[in-house]
C-alpha cells in the first residue's frame, strides 16, 4: 500500500532519472530503505532521513511530509538554502545568468 510520501519520493525520483540506488546513496540510506517508503506503510521515519530524502531530491521535507506545499515552492525553497551557503563568487555568477536570461522580468 503506497503513502502520500512514498508516491512523492517515487515521482521525484523518476523525474530526476534516480534509481533506488542512486537515491540511497545520496541520502545516506539503502535501497530497500527507500523501496519502503515507496512501496509501503512503513513506522514514520526518522527527521534525518526525510531531511537527506528531500535535500537529494531538492524538495523540502514539509513536501514531503504534508499535502500543503507545492512541489514548485518545495524546489525552490531547497534552491535558496544551497544558494546561500554558495561562496560569493558563485553567488555573482548565478545572478549574473539571471539577468542574461531576463530573470528581472
Amino acid at each position: 500500500m503506497t503513502t502520500p510520501i512514498g508516491e512523492k519520493i517515487r515521482t521525484l525520483r523518476k523525474q530526476k532519472g534516480f534509481t533506488l540506488d542512486r537515491l540511497a546513496e545520496l541520502a545516506e540510506s539503502s535501497k530497500s530503505y527507500i523501496w519502503e517508503l515507496e512501496n509501503k506503510d512503513p513506522p514514520r521515519p526518522s527527521a534525518d532521513k526525510i531531511s537527506k530524502i528531500a535535500m537529494a531530491l531538492d524538495v523540502t521535507p514539509d513536501y514531503l511530509l504534508t499535502d500543503a506545499v507545492a512541489v514548485e515552492d518545495a524546489t525552490d525553497t531547497a534552491f535558496f538554502r544551497k544558494y546561500r551557503t554558495m561562496d560569493p563568487s558563485t553567488k555573482e555568477k548565478i545572478r549574473k545568468m539571471l539577468d542574461l536570461m531576463g530573470g528581472d522580468e
